[in-house]
């Protein structure tokens, strides 16, 4: 297979690279709608393609972002219980299912009410870490129990959302741990946390995908080739910058990317 250079998809890659190293929000959320609407890439090879674009443009981010340390393993593995089973369903399901030509318009409004949930997220972590935080503190023996078995389910829920929009790991993810650890949980080992969780699930998902041929190698290649200069410098730039102002902006533009893709 020759590989075609294409700048302006590398421009693509480099910008939500940069929002990825900034954020840590983007790989799945940006990178998937920009495919479905400036480049017209088919639904089912933007999800199978940017689990995999995600998934190694966040491993160039951990290696910039975090020390050693600052990983739950113990969440992580809570997480990991209810993704991965339910990712390898999913992919089940998506193979099994015939969902036939209309499989392409069904699965843009699943990418566009992923969008959107990301963004509700985003522009409400604040106010669900504190409702966390209080049912921690005042009723902290019910919390303790019910956290395993939540996590859990948080985990099942992000399997379900990455496996079949490609969107979710990052933002959603981020505060459901938030709600879920509000105190153990400080903000750099939330992020790292989180992280260190969806990089396997996008490679686990994204290898269900590839074995469907649903993965375009040359477009991967392209969107690389902006994507991992462009996540250093974000990360590089990331303490320096005002992360609230950041996601709120983003999770603007979610929103009209959402609205944009359900009335495309």
């Amino acid at each position: 297979m020759t590989f075609d250079f294409n700048p302006m998809l590398s421009a693509a890659g480099a910008l939500t690279g940069l929002l990825v190293g900034l954020t840590g929000v983007g790989g799945g959320s940006v990178m998937t709608p920009i495919l479905l609407l400036v480049f017209g890439t088919h639904p089912v090879a933007a999800v199978g393609t940017d689990l995999w674009f995600a998934a190694i443009t966040k491993t160039v981010a951990t290696r910039v972002h975090h020390g050693s340390g600052l990983i739950d393993w113990q969440v992580v593995r809570r997480l990991w219980l209810g993704s991965l089973p339910a990712s390898a369903l999913t992919t089940w399901w998506l193979s099994s299912a015939h969902l036939g030509p209309q499989v392409g318009a069904w699965l843009k409004g699943a990418i566009a009410v992923a969008i959107l949930i990301t963004a509700s997220a985003m522009l409400f972590q604040h106010q669900l870490h504190e409702l966390g935080r209080r049912f921690r503190i005042h009723d902290a023996k019910h919390f303790k129990a019910m956290q395993p078995a939540m996590t859990v389910m948080a985990g099942a829920l992000l399997g379900l959302l990455v496996t079949l929009t490609s969107i979710g790991a990052g933002a959603i993810g981020v505060v459901l741990l938030a709600y879920l650890y509000p105190l153990r949980l400080t903000a750099s080992r939330l992020i790292a946390t989180d992280i260190v969780h969806a990089i396997p699930l996008a490679v686990f998902a994204g290898m269900g995908h590839l074995i469907a041929g649903n993965v375009d190698l040359n477009l991967l290649g392209n969107l690389l080739i902006g994507s991992l200069p462009g996540v250093v410098i974000g990360a590089v730039l990331s303490a320096k910058l005002p992360q609230v102002v950041l996601k709120r902006s983003l999770a603007g533009i979610l929103v009209i990317t959402g609205v944009k893709l359900l009335t495309a």
